[in-house]
């Protein structure tokens, strides 16, 4: 492991995920504690704190051992503020001065970041962006998030909103609502949720055959990975279930294309265990939607780092801001 050490958090809703990060993108083994959202934002804040401190011992390091800190969470939130402002899985929440209580706790630089840009910033440090010079990341799940990194700079935006790739419209003229409460949103059709949504709609139709009714005879306990499962063994409704999927990815890889001209687009998630089969109908969509040289030269692939990215991430963003600070007192 090479010196100097970084601390990554990365906050979910149910769990809170912490380790030490080197200089190379390394990691050491890592500690996950439970939110625990409803007790509170000062619990929330000591919870963090908890972690990162086991995080430390894990390591076999001591706090003194560590040049910065990274937190991530989710969520709306002021990143130049550090601060969290109403995010909906971390009821009841509002107003959370993460990254000054980080800092003052344990005395060391901290870094304050949207968990789906630190996720994306993860993989372009230590996977697989790491040797590309601009990645656009879709992370697939509940939701659809997302990261823009160019040259090194996480796409914050100007309000702290910049990169909610989930959001881009795919579709308004007979849109699908969103989770976000407003209409036509990728999430509203590439999301797990959605796949499972859409899925559970076309069975409700009249005349349609399917081997999900077989094995899954309550469509309320429905899954994506039983679709995907489906699909591959050739149901002909979970076959166009995943081929539209990878057509509305394809969709927003093509905006990212047409917009930022990325080096690499990937995705990350539960959804990219249906292997090397989706990401090729992602490609091909690709292919056919994009200006011929962006289709030709971008790199379309899954990401590596896992669960791993989001704390990986934050310590990359904690890395980042200590070489800032040490250029600043040459």
């Amino acid at each position: 492991m090479t010196k100097p050490f970084f601390v990554g958090l990365d906050v979910g809703g149910s769990a809170m995920k912490s380790g030490v990060v080197d200089d190379t993108g390394q990691p050491f083994p890592n500690v996950s504690l439970p939110t625990e959202a409803h007790r509170g934002q000062e619990f929330g804040l000591e919870r963090m704190c908890e972690t990162i401190r086991q995080a430390v011992g894990s390591a076999g390091l001591k706090m003194k051992d560590i040049a910065a800190i990274g937190v991530a969470t989710p969520g709306t939130m002021d990143i130049p503020a550090g601060m969290i402002l109403d995010p909906p899985n971390l009821k009841p929440w509002q107003n959370v001065p993460v990254r000054d209580h980080v800092q003052r706790i344990f005395n060391l630089p901290t870094a304050f970041q949207n968990d789906a840009n630190a996720a994306a910033f993860g993989e372009f440090w230590a996977g697989a962006g790491k040797s590309a010079h601009s990645m656009v990341l879709f992370t697939l799940g509940t939701g659809v998030g997302g990261g823009i990194i160019i040259g090194d700079f996480v796409l914050e935006g100007q309000h702290s909103h910049g990169g909610e790739l989930g959001h881009m419209k795919i579709e308004m003229s007979n849109p699908r609502q969103c989770g976000c409460g407003r209409w036509g949103c990728l999430e509203a059709y590439a999301s797990a949720t959605a796949v499972v949504k859409r899925c559970q709609e076309a069975l409700q139709q009249p005349g349609i055959s399917s081997s999900l009714q077989k094995f899954c005879p309550d469509l309320r306990n429905l899954s994506s990975r039983a679709i995907f499962d489906a699909a591959a063994e050739g149901d002909t409704l979970a076959d166009k279930i995943v081929e539209d999927t990878a057509f509305y990815l394809a969709v927003g890889a093509t905006n990212m294309m047409h917009s930022i001209d990325p080096d690499m687009i990937a995705y990350a998630g539960g959804m990219i265990a249906a292997g090397d089969n989706f990401l090729n109908r992602i490609r091909k969509h690709v292919h056919k939607l994009a200006f011929p040289v962006p289709a030709g030269k971008t790199q379309i692939c899954y990401a590596s780092l896992g669960n791993d990215a989001g704390f990986i991430g934050a310590a990359a963003c904690a890395r980042q801001l200590y070489g800032k600070l040490a250029g600043s007192k040459k």
